[in-house]
Formats: C-alpha cells, structure tokens, sequence
C-alpha cells in the first residue's frame, strides 16, 4: 500500500517525501496552533473545520485509508471520518476554560495517542493506555562547523564567549531572556555575545521589534547579535561556546535542543516542559529555572570559565542523544502501534 501524506502547501517537506515514495496531496487543514486559541482565533477554526470536513470525509473514502495518523498540531475532525485514528501530539496547550476541555476530549478519541514528551502527555492526564509517549527523532545529521571559519561566516570575533539561540523569535522562546542575562554583570564583565539565529512568523514581526528594542534599553550593543534565519546551522553550532534554549513556556520537546546537543554543542535549557528529557543536570548540560535571567547569566559565566565543562558536557550530550533520540527507533515505534491498531481493532472495517 502506497502511503499517502496530506499537506497544508507545498514546501520543502513535499518534495522530500514525494523523494521517498509517499504521494503528497495538498488541501485545507484546520490546524489548532496556541494563537488561535482566543475567541476570535477558536471562531476562525470552526469555520475552517467547516470547510475542510466534507472534503476530508471523500478522500478518505476515496483513496480507501486504513489508518489516519494526524501530525505536527492537532489536526481536528478527524474521529468520525478516520477508520483507525493516531493523533501525534506536538503542543502543550494552555488549559483555557471550555476551549481546553472540548479539545483534550477531542484528542483522547483517537485510537492512539502519541505524546512527543512525558510533558505533553501530562497536559492530558488523566488518560488512558492508548496514550503514549513517542519521543521524536533525530530529523538530520547534526554537526558543529570548525569554530574559526563558522565565526567568520557569522562575523563574529574569533575570541570571546558566544551564547546562540536558534529558533522563531517569539513571545515565549526566550530570546529576551538571554539578552538579560547578558546585561548582568557575570556576562557583562566578560563581554559576552549573544547570538540570536532566527526570525519571527510572518505578521509577527512585533516580536523582533521588542527584542531590539530591548537590546538597546539594556545598552547592549553589538553583544547581542540578529542572524535572522540561517541554513547553515552548523557554522551556528561551530561559532558558539554554548547554545541556550531559555523558553519561558514549557516547549513539548524542541528540535532546536534536539539537534544542538546531538552537533556536540554545551546545552543550557530550562527547566520545564519536555527539555529535562532531553538534557541531563550537570550531565549532558545544565538546566536553569524558566525566566530566570540571573540564574541563566551565572551558568553561562561558570561555563564561560570551564571550556573542559564544555567540551565534557557537549560530547555526552551528542552521544546520548544521538543513542535516545534515533530516527530508526521512532520509525520502530510507529510501526509497531500501527500494526497493534489493525490486529487488535476490529471493531471497524477498513473503508
């Protein structure tokens, strides 16, 4: 059976799947992302349901599934017009009155829940064993380019203590905690660089303008530097002496983590959502309390202090993440619960 991956546009992800063999289809997805859960955003997702659900109904019908697996963010509608449904779990959600609820009943209908996180699958409970913890793998082979050629490509100097952030700017990634922590003495007086690989969502550019606008209230000059969106990640990687994911929510479980610790690099994330299981304390990397900017500069300055720390804590860290987090392992899994969903459900025929 040919599997059949159904996309909201075409883009690069299209491209790379239609390479392995899977036919891509592109149409309306209602999508359930964190901005929309407001009156006005909830209002905007009924009306795509709306629209999306016939449509869906008569390709699945058509194209004969067995089994609809709904990845990234919660695609909904699914439950009544999927013969066997896996939801993917990729949010934490915040639990907003009447909102939340109808959306957890909405999950936890599906055949299998799977969960990118211990974090995540907490957000559900209480929740039965259909409800699993998959963590994500390793989407590409993660490295560090040689430190003196990636500053150079990221005019940077080639001494000093560089702390990167890679990601969307946003409201609750933290790139606005690190630029606190830089403007504390700790990190101060040793004239650290921040460096902030990324930009924002489109139409949410007010997130950079803040950050900017910060930089200059906190005096901070050309000691936080904006990359704006780089594909070369690894020269990212190669220039700094530590990567730092400081969100003040909790994130499920971050690919930007994920693939630092795997290039080797010295991982400082907080303390919550899905990071502990990425990074171990004092392990693998460090772990700071979310939001803490204090907490975050004098960490950064004992590493700052220790390249040995580093190097140590950056090579566990690829090694145990890259064992962990393996691409081979979540194919495995996911396999595995498809093939327990069509030999023990037969409570519905195929369509």
């Amino acid at each position: 059976m040919t599997p059949l991956a159904l996309l909201p546009f075409d883009g690069p992800l299209s491209a790379d799947l239609r390479a392995a063999g899977v036919e891509v289809l592109t149409g309306p997805l209602a999508v359930l992302r964190r901005e929309l859960l407001v009156p006005r955003g909830l209002g905007r997702l009924a009306r795509e349901l709306a629209r999306m659900q016939p449509a869906l109904r008569r390709l699945l019908a058509a194209q004969r599934i067995d089994i609809v697996h709904a990845n990234t963010s919660v695609l909904l509608g699914l439950r009544h017009a999927a013969p066997r449904l896996v939801t993917h779990v990729r949010e934490i959600y915040p639990p907003m009155p009447v909102a939340w609820p109808a959306h957890r009943r909405a999950i936890l209908r599906a055949d299998r829940v799977l969960c990118v996180s211990g974090a995540v699958r907490a957000a559900l409970e209480p929740a039965g064993d259909h409800v699993r913890v998959v963590h994500d793998g390793l989407a590409v082979d993660a490295r560090r380019a040689p430190r003196a050629t990636a500053r150079v490509a990221l005019g940077l100097p080639r001494e000093g203590f560089v702390v990167a952030v890679l990601g969307r700017i946003s409201g609750w990634k933290g790139q606005d905690v690190l630029a606190r922590a830089l403007a504390e003495p700790p990190l101060a007086e040793r004239g650290a660089i921040g460096l902030v690989a990324g930009d924002a969502w489109p139409g949410q550019e007010r997130h950079e303008q803040r950050l900017r606008a910060l930089a200059g209230e906190l005096g901070l000059g050309q000691r936080l530097q904006l990359a704006g969106f780089r594909d070369d990640v690894d020269a990212v990687y190669g220039a700094a002496d530590v990567v730092v994911v400081p969100s003040t929510q909790p994130d499920p479980l971050p690919n930007s983590a994920l693939e630092a610790a795997a290039a080797g690099c010295c991982l400082v994330a907080a303390a919550h959502g899905g990071l502990p299981e990425i990074v171990h304390d004092h392990r693998t990397g460090r772990l700071v309390a979310p939001g803490d900017h204090r907490a975050l500069a004098t960490v950064l300055a004992g590493l700052a202090d220790d390249p040995d720390a580093r190097e140590r804590l950056g090579a566990a860290a690829a090694a145990d993440v890259r064992r962990r987090f393996a691409a081979e392992t979540l194919a495995r899994r996911i396999e595995a619960i498809y093939e327990e969903i069509v030999q023990k459900d037969d409570r519905r025929p195929f369509l």
